[in-house]
């Protein structure tokens, strides 16, 4: 095998003239001297279309980090040549061996958007010798190539939309989820109404007319878009939304009861002093009470020996507070049964809700009834936002790998690899 070819073999490159190659021995580092074949010169670094040139850059040759050779760090070295393209102006010339305005081989930035799809961020930077922050580069470039080959958006039918928490200060990211594979297939910092609008742009009148179903949590930002930009598609409410509110309604309950019990006499202990404050703890019914928020939180089906003995005494000691547990485990039997039962349970449920005698419960009642429609959907067609929440859940696990992540493209880009049904295979592997 000729020596050119062995080292074209090694840097995984094609088109390219190997014209020298350079070993420093005391910085352990190889320098690999290229150039594009003939017929890759000249080219737009953006479009590759071929242009005049413009002129030699800085006058100074270039470097494109290349995967080590063991524990020697390699370098391709050529000249910085600039085009005139008639569309981009003054741009870099395409090379064949790097992405346009990288500072990395393609094969290296395969590897380490692989790895951070795979490893932890400690591993990714002292493997590769790089920083966090390039590594969100390398990403970012990696997934807009992706996306330059494969349309996410194509053939969509059925997609959930919400939104995920990921920073402090209310930042957000609404994400959009393939229900048939399970695929996030958009995300977009915000969560209003004209982040959800930025979707439908991407998606186009075209597409948005072929959405069958639209599963969302019944906020009017997400709502009033879908009915405007597809209202052929159903939109369904998420079930696991609406038993989180008679959940909340329950706490709210709950609290209610543990205040009323601890102000009576015997309610509270004083334990000692706080920051030079004094401060009391619960006993006896007031203690109990607050203890069974998990008891009120579970499905009966996974409660413990105590939990079930916490709800037995709440049943005889707290009407009303037992009247809620219901309310909330009701509501959830609904959509247990789906279908033509699930709406006559639900209708029933209304009923009971009315004149339960509980303000937060008869609020709630109120809401269910205006989303109506839409929880009528979700039971005739079963479509939840499960698997939305699943996804969500990877976002947040990313969200914490991704700290130090300036930029929220970073973390859509890293999100997108991760969940978007395509991850960048290893160099060489296929």
């Amino acid at each position: 095998m000729r020596a050119d070819s062995l080292w074209r073999a090694v840097l995984g490159v094609e088109k390219t003239v190997v014209e020298d190659v350079v070993f420093d021995r005391v910085g352990l580092v190889v320098v690999v001297s290229v150039r594009p074949v003939a017929r890759e010169r000249g080219r737009c670094g953006r479009c590759r279309r071929r242009c005049s040139g413009y002129d030699l850059g800085r006058g100074e040759r270039r470097r494109w980090r290349g995967l080590d050779l063991g524990v020697v760090r390699l370098f391709v070295e050529a000249e910085s040549v600039r085009v005139a393209c008639p569309e981009h102006g003054v741009v870099v010339a395409h090379v064949p061996w790097a992405r346009h305005d990288a500072g990395h081989t393609r094969m290296f930035d395969d590897q380490v958007a692989w790895l951070a799809t795979q490893t932890s961020k400690t591993a990714v930077t002292q493997l590769m010798r790089i920083s966090w922050r390039t590594v969100g580069a390398i990403v970012k470039r990696v997934c807009a190539d992706v996306d330059a080959a494969r349309d996410r958006l194509d053939g969509l039918a059925r997609v959930g939309i919400d939104e995920v928490s990921y920073r402090k200060g209310q930042q957000y990211l609404t994400v959009v989820v393939d229900h048939n594979s399970g695929d996030l297939v958009w995300a977009q910092p915000g969560r209003d109404a004209a982040t959800v609008a930025r979707f439908f742009d991407a998606l186009g009148p075209d597409r948005a007319e072929a959405l069958t179903h639209v599963s969302a949590d019944g906020a009017s930002w997400i709502t009033g878009v879908v009915a405007k930009q597809a209202p052929q598609a159903v939109l369904c409410a998420d079930p696991f939304h609406l038993v989180s509110w008679a959940t909340k309604c329950l706490d709210e309950v709950r609290r209610e009861t543990w205040n009323i019990a601890r102000r009576a006499a015997g309610g509270t202990r004083q334990i000692g002093d706080l920051a030079g404050g004094r401060y009391h703890a619960s006993r006896g019914d007031a203690q109990t009470i607050a203890r069974s928020r998990w008891a009120l939180w579970k499905n009966p089906e996974d409660l413990t020996t105590k939990q079930t003995a916490q709800l037995a005494w709440i049943a005889t000691s707290s009407p009303r507070l037992h009247r809620a547990y219901l309310l909330k485990e009701g509501l959830r039997h609904v959509f247990k049964l789906g279908g033509t039962d699930g709406k006559h349970a639900l209708q029933r449920w209304l009923t009971w809700v009315q004149r339960c005698r509980i303000d937060v419960f008869v609020e709630l009642g109120r809401r269910i009834k205006r989303h109506l429609p839409a929880i009528h959907a979700s039971l005739d067609h079963g479509l939840t936002n499960a698997r939305v929440e699943a996804v969500n859940t990877k976002i947040r696990l990313i969200t914490r790998t991704a700290y130090g992540f300036k930029d929220p493209q970073a973390l859509i880009a890293l999100a997108m690899l991760t969940l978007g049904g395509y991850r960048p295979p290893l160099p060489g592997r296929n």
